[in-house]
C-alpha cells in the first residue's frame, strides 16, 4: 500500500473551510491512524494480515456501512486497526478476541498508539468458548484464528450472523489466481460455499481471504 491512498482517506482541513466538531474530530482521527500505520510499516509480523488485506477489511466495512463487527484472532492488532478505523466512520464498534496475553497486551497499546480505543472491545479469551456466548447479532466477522477450527467457529457464528452481513475468513488460499488450501480451511470454504443463503467469493489478492454474504434463502 502506498502513502497516497492512506493520506486519500484522510479529509483536508482548511483555514477557511467549515467543518461540524464531528467532522474536525474524524480528520484528526484519520491523521493519528495513518501516522501510526506509516510508523510501524513493515513491523507486523506477528501473525497479522499484510497491508493489501487490511484494505479488504476497511473496504468492506465502509462499503457496506457496518457497524457490529468481530474478528476471531487479534494477533497485536493490525487487522483489528483497519476495522476499528472503518468503524468509526460507521458509527459501530468491534469486539475483537486473542488468547495469548502478550499479543492482547501489545495490541491494547497498539489501539491507544493510533486512537481507536473507544471503537474496540478487546477479550483475552479462549475464542472456542467465547463465540458460543456471544449474543450477536453481527454484521461482520473476520476470522484469521486456528484454520482447524475454522467451520466450527462460523457454525456457532451463522445464527448470530445478520441478513445482508459478512463472514470473511483469512488464509483461505494462498497462491495468487489459484486455490490452494490452508490447513484447516478446506472443510469450513466447502461447507459454506455448499449454504444457498451464502454467497461466497475468494480474493486472492493478499494471503487469500474468501468473503460471503448472507442473503434471504430462495
Amino acid at each position: 500500500m502506498c502513502l497516497f491512498f492512506l493520506f486519500a482517506l484522510v479529509p483536508v482541513v482548511s483555514a477557511t473551510s467549515v467543518f461540524s466538531q464531528d467532522t474536525v474530530d474524524e480528520a484528526r482521527r484519520d491523521e493519528k491512524v495513518v501516522a501510526f500505520l506509516e510508523s510501524r510499516r513493515g513491523t507486523w509480523m506477528d501473525m497479522n494480515v499484510p497491508e493489501s488485506d487490511g484494505k479488504i477489511l476497511y473496504n468492506l466495512v465502509i462499503t457496506n456501512q457496518y457497524k457490529k463487527a468481530l474478528e476471531i484472532g487479534t494477533s497485536t492488532g493490525y487487522s483489528a486497526i483497519w476495522i476499528a478505523w472503518a468503524l468509526s466512520k460507521t458509527g459501530g464498534t468491534l469486539i475483537t478476541i486473542e488468547i495469548d496475553e502478550g499479543r492482547y497486551r501489545q495490541a491494547l497499546a497498539n489501539f491507544k498508539a493510533a486512537g481507536l480505543s473507544n471503537y474496540i472491545d478487546a477479550r483475552l479469551a479462549d475464542a472456542h468458548d467465547l463465540v458460543k456466548e456471544l449474543t450477536g447479532p453481527f454484521d461482520f466477522v473476520f476470522c484469521d484464528a486456528d484454520k482447524d477450527w475454522y467451520k466450527n467457529y462460523f457454525i456457532a457464528l451463522y445464527p448470530k450472523l445478520a441478513m445482508g452481513g459478512c463472514y470473511a475468513a483469512h488464509n483461505v488460499s494462498g497462491e495468487r489466481g489459484t486455490l490452494h488450501w490452508r490447513s484447516g480451511t478446506e472443510d469450513f470454504y466447502e461447507y459454506v460455499k455448499s449454504l444457498p443463503d451464502m454467497d461466497t467469493t475468494v480474493d486472492n489478492s493478499g494471503s487469500g481471504m474468501s468473503i460471503s454474504y448472507k442473503k434471504a434463502a430462495k
